[in-house]
């Protein structure tokens, strides 16, 4: 039976235009933020949401037709928040990273040892390390409410009140009251309408060992450790068999490819993947792979109107992407302190990862992240050697 054959339900297309834009609406200011951070200029910008819809279309298109389960890919919010908190590094070195972080990704699934190596690490310190990632960009939404309370306060209003009806849609109401008020109250301008649509431009890669380990394994770990296994877990939740080495596979490759161009890590989708599977997307479980087509084609257009939409979001004031950013954050960070904290076998190496990933402190041009891990695993072995 064909893929056209029967007609979709209205239910089916609505999930993946909801889970798409739920997904790009309440990150994208984190992706711009991550971009500026490491230098990218409007040009390499552009292309790295270009190029990282693409990857997502590609892989969620490629992974549901091939094995017949709605497979929704996301970038890694968490690796974008890794990214935006990284000092001294470049466009190229980042690049470098981010094709290191995805062949890391690609030769787990092919390299059994490496897997079990990975999923050797508790999970306290793993989450600890991205709870540290997470919290400054928390604590800037207080920072900025108080700096710029008349610009800050109403859409983080916008975003409390959504919530209560919607939590998923409140991070995109939040945008688009952003919106709205940095070009209204805030005097942001209008972005030119002469668009230039070839959006992707290839950045030559810089493969720096020192941003390699802080920045390429981190950034490894946390899209591992924070979406790809959550993701799964979702999948197996709703009644399917996460397809691990093959989907490890494919976002591995595409994430090197297409780091390329800019962009960044991508993963299983974990919290707008649940929107995709449930019975009230189609009540054949058995057709709700087609979901993830369709997916895919929305991502494929948001890709190519990135030219668009990029441009108006970056012509934002920067405490508004900020705060934006921020809210975003919220639930994840809340996850990752309660994954962090839940076993008190190791919560004090937790505490550890914890402290020293959110103090921001670099040494020889690793970041904190890494030292953050590093300290979490060597607390986690004295525990360990204590209790023998």
């Amino acid at each position: 039976m064909s893929f056209w054959s029967t007609p979709l339900p209205v239910s089916m297309i609505s999930a993946a235009l909801v889970a798409a834009l739920v997904g790009y609406g309440s990150t994208i200011a984190l992706v711009l933020a991550a971009a500026a951070a490491v230098g990218a200029d409007a040009s390499q910008t552009a292309s790295w949401v270009a190029a990282i819809c693409f990857s997502k279309a590609i892989g969620s298109a490629l992974l549901s037709s091939w094995k017949k389960v709605p497979i929704v890919l996301a970038w890694s919010t968490p690796g974008a928040a890794l990214i935006a908190a990284s000092t001294g590094v470049d466009i190229h070195q980042a690049v470098g990273a981010f094709v290191f972080a995805g062949l890391l990704i690609a030769l787990t699934a092919a390299i059994r040892p490496l897997n079990r190596a990975v999923n050797a690490i508790p999970t306290g310190v793993a989450s600890g390390m991205l709870a540290g990632v997470l919290l400054p960009f928390t604590m800037a939404v207080a920072l900025h409410a108080a700096n710029q309370a008349a610009l800050v306060l109403p859409f983080i209003a916008v975003f409390l009140l959504v919530r209560l009806i919607n939590p998923l849609m409140a991070v995109l109401a939040a945008l688009i009251a952003g919106l709205v008020i940095a070009f209204t109250l805030g005097g942001a301008s209008f972005p030119s309408t002469d668009v230039d649509w070839t959006s992707l431009n290839f950045i030559m890669p810089e493969f720096n060992p020192a941003v390699l380990l802080g920045l390429g394994v981190p950034l490894y770990l946390v899209t591992m450790a924070s979406q790809n296994l959550p993701g799964f877990a979702v999948l197996r939740a709703n009644g399917y068999e996460p397809p691990v080495t093959e989907a490890l596979g494919v976002t591995g490759i595409l994430s090197a490819f297409f780091a390329l161009f800019g962009a960044h890590t991508i993963s299983m989708a974990a919290i707008t993947a649940a929107i995709c599977l449930g019975d009230d997307v189609h009540p054949d479980k058995a057709q709700r792979w087609k979901v993830g087509l369709i997916y895919a084609l929305v991502w494929l257009l948001l890709g190519l109107f990135g030219p668009v939409i990029v441009p108006a979001i970056l012509a934002m004031p920067p405490e508004i992407i900020a705060v934006v950013a921020g809210l975003a954050l919220i639930p994840p960070l809340i996850g990752a302190l309660v994954s962090a904290f839940e076993l008190p076998a190791t919560r004090f190496a937790a505490a550890a990862t914890f402290a020293v990933t959110a103090s921001g402190v670099a040494a020889f041009g690793i970041g904190a992240a890494f030292w953050g891990l590093l300290a979490g695993l060597i607390v986690h072995l004295l525990d360990h050697l204590k209790s023998r």
